[in-house]
C-alpha cells in the first residue's frame, strides 16, 4: 500500500498509462490527454492555494476561467476599426464617467463623516452618474453590435502575442479577485462558496450576453497561435524526412508536433508555478497560512490579519486559475462562453484537487494529469462495460438500444464511483499534505 502512495509509483503510472493510450488510440489522443492534463493542472493549483493553504471554499473558479479566456480575446484577438469609430468615443466617455464617480464617491466618504448627508450626496452622484453614463453606454454599444455583425460585432482586441494573454489574464483576474474578496471574504465558509459560484455565473452570463465585448454566444475564432499552423509544418523538408523515418504521414506528424509544442509550453508554465508554489508553501508565510487555516482563531489572538491574508491568497489562487483559462483559449485557438461550465470549469477542478490531495501541490499537479486522463477515456471505458452487459440482449432488442443509446452517461456514473472509492480508501488523497512542525521540517 505505501508503494501505491508513493508519488514516483503514481507518475510513473500515468506516464505508462498516456503510454498504451498513444499505442493503443493514437500519439494525437495522447498528447491532447496530455496537454489538457497540463491546463487542469493549473486550474487545480490555484484552487489547492485557496484551499490547501487557507482553506477558502472558492466555487467559482469557472468565473475566474472565463476571465482569463475573455483576457486572451481582449490581448491577441485584431481590432476592429470600425466598431471603434462607431461607439468608441461614446464607451470610452461613459467609462470616464463612471470612474469620475467612483472617485467621488470614494473622496466623500473618506471627508465626509457618516451621516445622513453624507450618504444623500454618495446616492446623487451615483444616480446623476447612471443618467449621464446610461444613454451613452446604450448608445455605444448599439453602434457596435450593428458593425458586420456576422463576422465582428465587437471591438475587438489589440492584436497583441496571445502569449502575453496569460500573464495579463492573472493581472485582470487579480484585480477582479481583489473586489470580490473585499466583498465575500468576511463571509462564512458555505457562504462564501455561495457567493462565489454566483459571482462566476454572472461573470459567464455578461460574457455571453454583452456581444460589443466578446461577440457573446457568437464565438470569437481564429485567434493567433504560439505554434506554427500544420500546413506550414508539413511543407518542411525535416517534417517530411522525420515522418518517413517513423512510417507516419506528414499531416499526422505535423499534427503530432504542434500538440507537443504545445505540451512543452504549458509543462514550462506548469513547472515554474509548482515551484514558486513549493517555495511559497515552505516559507514562513506558507507556514503560516496553514495556522491560520487549521486555526483562525488562535491566529487573530496572535495579532494576525486573517482578513487581510486571506485576501492575497484568494487573489493569487484566482490568477492562477485565469492564467490557465487564457492557455486553454490559447490552445483552443477561440473563446466560446457557452462552454463555460460549473461541471468542467469547477467541481472537476475540485475533485482533482480531492483526489490529488489537498494542501499539497504535487498532489494536485497529480489530481489534474489524473482526473483528466480519466474524464476523457471514461466514455470509452463506459461503452466497453455496458456493450459487455447487454451482450447477451440480441440485436434489434429495445432495451439493448436504449442502453447503449445512453452509454455517454457512464462517464458521470464512473466519475461518481472513483470519487467516492477516492474518499473511501485515500481521503487525504493520493499524495497528501505533508506535515510539517512549528519550524518548518
Amino acid at each position: 500500500m505505501k508503494t501505491l502512495r508513493n508519488p514516483f509509483f503514481l507518475f510513473g503510472a500515468y506516464g505508462v498509462c498516456l503510454v498504451l493510450i498513444a499505442l493503443l488510440q493514437s500519439v494525437q489522443l495522447a498528447l491532447g490527454i496530455l496537454g489538457l492534463g497540463l491546463i487542469s493542472a493549473i486550474m487545480a493549483l490555484g484552487i489547492n492555494i485557496q484551499w490547501g493553504y487557507a482553506g477558502l471554499l472558492n466555487i467559482g473558479a469557472m468565473g475566474f476561467a472565463a476571465i482569463g479566456g475573455a483576457t486572451a480575446v481582449w490581448v491577441a484577438a485584431d481590432p476592429v476599426p470600425a466598431a471603434w469609430s462607431a461607439g468608441g468615443a461614446d464607451l470610452l466617455l461613459a467609462l470616464f464617467v463612471v470612474l469620475g464617480a467612483v472617485v467621488i464617491i470614494l473622496v466623500l466618504n473618506r471627508v465626509m463623516p457618516s451621516s445622513a448627508f453624507q450618504k444623500i450626496c454618495t446616492l446623487a452622484v451615483g444616480l446623476l452618474a447612471f443618467v449621464i453614463a446610461r444613454p451613452l453606454f446604450g448608445k455605444a454599444v448599439e453602434a457596435i453590435e450593428a458593425v458586420d455583425p456576422a463576422l465582428s460585432g465587437y471591438l475587438g482586441g489589440l492584436g497583441a502575442p496571445i502569449l502575453l494573454s496569460w500573464m495579463i489574464g492573472a493581472l485582470v483576474a487579480a484585480g477582479a479577485a481583489w473586489v470580490i474578496g473585499k466583498i465575500a471574504l468576511g463571509l462564512r465558509a458555505d457562504y462564501l462558496a455561495i457567493a462565489t459560484l454566483g459571482i462566476a455565473e454572472i461573470v459567464v452570463a455578461i460574457l455571453k450576453h454583452e456581444d460589443w465585448l466578446t461577440r457573446g454566444v457568437k464565438n470569437v475564432v481564429g485567434l493567433p497561435r504560439p505554434v506554427p499552423y500544420e500546413v506550414d509544418l508539413v511543407e518542411m523538408p525535416w517534417v517530411l524526412s522525420l515522418s518517413n523515418t517513423l512510417g507516419t504521414s506528414a499531416d499526422d506528424m505535423a499534427a503530432i508536433l504542434v500538440r507537443l509544442s504545445y505540451c512543452v509550453l504549458f509543462a514550462v508554465v506548469l513547472l515554474a508555478l509548482l515551484w514558486l508554489s513549493e517555495v511559497a508553501l515552505r516559507a514562513p508565510w506558507g507556514r503560516m497560512m496553514r495556522a491560520i487555516r487549521d486555526n483562525e482563531v488562535a491566529a487573530r489572538a496572535m495579532g494576525k490579519n486573517v482578513t487581510k491574508l486571506h485576501l492575497r491568497v484568494f487573489i493569487l489562487g484566482s490568477a492562477v486559475v485565469a492564467m490557465a483559462g487564457a492557455m486553454l483559449v490559447t490552445l483552443d485557438g477561440q473563446f466560446t462562453p457557452g462552454t463555460y461550465q460549473p461541471l468542467r470549469f469547477t467541481f472537476l477542478i475540485w475533485i482533482m484537487v480531492i483526489i490529488g490531495g489537498s494542501g499539497n501541490n504535487w498532489g494536485a499537479l497529480l489530481g489534474g494529469l489524473v482526473i483528466w486522463m480519466f474524464w476523457v477515456e471514461a466514455e470509452p471505458i463506459g461503452l466497453a462495460i455496458v456493450s459487455l452487459l447487454v451482450a447477451v440482449l440480441p440485436e434489434g432488442n429495445e432495451i439493448r438500444d436504449h442502453i447503449l443509446g445512453n452509454a455517454a452517461q457512464m462517464r458521470l456514473a464512473l466519475m461518481g464511483a472513483l470519487l467516492l472509492l477516492a474518499l473511501r480508501f485515500t481521503p487525504r488523497g493520493l499524495i497528501p499534505e505533508r506535515q510539517v512542525d512549528t519550524r518548518g521540517r
